[in-house]
């Protein structure tokens, strides 16, 4: 009866400790099909389906606005806070992005990189007072805030999640 009980004993833990080694098996595979080379901010969004920005205003043509993925490259980001970013459309033109609800920021160093966008794309008139502040938080001279006369009509969005490419 002993033998009984300690070879069940063995066994069990012989059993226990293969299953073990199967789940930790699992979750290193798993977590080695995450891609590094992407960092996500706001909601969850995909890659696919993205357009390139320089064909954002043609979509746009005859509409006030347009739920869109964008695909581009950061111009410049916010230096105080990452709460804003500038795309070039391809145009000669920039397109100022904020983020849903102020929710999430993008790293300040994010300039030069390809970024990836969903949202709300929109035609704005950007006033002169937000102008003027955005100038701040670019870093400009007060001598180049002091030129900023008039608003401005241009293409903005407002994006509810973000993937740049490190």
């Amino acid at each position: 009866m002993k033998n009984n009980l300690l070879l069940t004993s063995i066994i069990l833990l012989t059993l226990s400790s293969c299953s073990e080694h199967k789940e930790e098996a699992k979750i290193e595979t798993a977590v080695s099909t995450v891609d590094t080379t992407l960092m996500y901010f706001g909601d969850t969004i995909t890659q696919e389906g993205a357009i390139s920005i320089d064909q954002l205003s043609a979509q746009l043509a005859g509409k006030d606005s347009l739920n869109i993925k964008v695909t581009g490259t950061i111009e410049e980001v916010c230096q105080k806070k990452g709460c804003w970013m500038n795309m070039n459309l391809g145009n000669g033109q920039s397109m100022k992005v904020r983020f849903k609800d102020y929710a999430f920021f993008v790293p300040k160093d994010a300039a030069n990189k390809t970024v990836f966008i969903e949202g709300y794309a929109f035609i704005d008139t950007i006033s002169v007072a937000d102008q003027k502040h955005y100038a701040e938080d670019a870093g400009e001279t007060k001598e180049e805030i002091a030129k900023i006369k008039n608003p401005e009509i241009s293409i903005s969005f407002e994006a509810n999640g973000v993937i740049i490419k490190k």
